[in-house]
């Protein structure tokens, strides 16, 4: 299926405090020059924030791991959880129309959402407040035919109850998750043919709806604030009963990462001497002021002010680099080791200096990148 970008995208995208702090804890799961594998929950906490994954949040993501903007795209185009489209501001209706679910009715549940929602998938309602979809197997084939509202699923659905699933939603309600026939589980709609002991001493509701009703979260979007914790797995007890375990002697490789801060802002890198030779810098630059080094391919924002950092504020500067003075570079951007090769900064700063443009600044001054 070709996933593209949706027409209408918003002008800038920011992580909230909260979020940028869950977001910067995650990228300390992974060792430095590693931050790249945290894409796919930063970028779900972008989706989760926003509601959908705009053009900007993608690119912002990627900023924040020195990625090419392209590779942040092939991976929200890749995989389907990602919505490239806006979605229901209440609720965006995931139907599972695979086997089990087609055979048990999951074409009413469809034909429910065309009649109260919008006439295609992935189209918003008239009040904005819905979306919906058909999507591959959730897994809840006992159940069919079933449907994701949110975060939870709702089960043994009829178009009836669909539809008033939707109704009561509109009205500010979040109808209880899991079988919606009065099954407790996944158990024979008959009722239980062995283990009947396990029938006494049951919560209210099976463990899966349980946690739901008792989190209440069903529909509410993640906002940041729900772990206070944004690096629970620093100094977090262990113990087989909670208690802290006693502190053996770290490796050598395994001491370089213990304790390790969060991602540091952009700075003036430590140099690494022995590699290459340091280009000539400038203190400030000069009184016209700094080229928007961001016209190059490759340097987001974070790019940037860590070669303004350096002492680097001009397309000449870069276009004068030597073969040398290159390899320097590479090896003292933190966190982009190697990025003025791979994008061959040289070339288009030299294109840029004397006046002219690339296909990618022609493209970034039109605010297209």
């Amino acid at each position: 299926m070709l996933r593209r970008l949706y027409h209408d995208q918003p002008a800038s995208f920011a992580f909230t405090p909260e979020n940028r702090a869950w977001a910067e804890g995650q990228m300390t799961k992974y060792p430095e020059g590693r931050q790249a594998s945290a894409i796919i929950p930063l970028l779900w906490r972008a989706q989760e924030q926003e509601g959908w994954l705009t053009r900007p949040a993608i690119e912002h993501v990627a900023d924040m791991l020195g990625l090419a903007y392209m590779r942040a795209l092939e991976v929200a185009s890749f995989y389907f959880m990602f919505q490239l489209q806006p979605v229901g501001s209440l609720a965006h209706f995931q139907i599972c129309g695979t086997t089990t679910c087609m055979i048990c009715g999951a074409e009413d549940l469809v034909a429910v959402c065309r009649a109260k929602i919008a006439d295609k998938p992935h189209m918003l309602s008239a009040d904005g407040k819905f979306s919906w979809e058909e999507v591959e197997c959730l897994g809840s084939c006992a159940n069919a035919p079933m449907a994701q509202i949110g975060k939870d699923y709702y089960e043994d659905l009829t178009a009836a109850r669909l539809a008033e699933i939707i109704d009561e939603i509109a009205a500010g309600q979040v109808p209880v998750p899991g079988p919606q026939n009065g099954r407790y589980a996944c158990e024979p709609l008959s009722g239980l043919t062995s283990l009947k002991e396990m029938d006494s001493g049951k919560t209210q509701y099976n463990a899966s709806v349980q946690l739901a009703v008792d989190i209440g979260d069903t529909l509410k979007r993640i906002d940041g604030t729900e772990v206070p914790l944004t690096t629970p797995w620093v100094g977090k007890p262990d113990g087989p009963h909670g208690e802290t375990p006693k502190k053996k002697s770290p490796s050598p490789d395994e001491e370089e990462y213990i304790g390790r801060p969060q991602v540091k802002p952009a700075a003036t890198p430590t140099p690494v001497s022995g590699q290459g030779e340091k280009p000539e810098v400038m203190s400030a630059p000069r009184e016209s002021g700094a080229d928007d080094l961001k016209l190059i391919r490759g340097v987001g924002p974070k790019l940037e002010a860590m070669l303004n950092g350096m002492g680097f504020y001009h397309f000449d500067q870069i276009a004068a680099w030597s073969a040398a003075e290159v390899a320097w570079v590479d090896e003292n951007l933190e966190g982009f080791k190697g990025r003025v090769s791979r994008d061959d900064w040289v070339s288009q700063a030299a294109l840029l200096a004397e006046g002219g443009e690339t296909a990618f600044s022609n493209r970034a001054k039109k605010g297209e990148v």
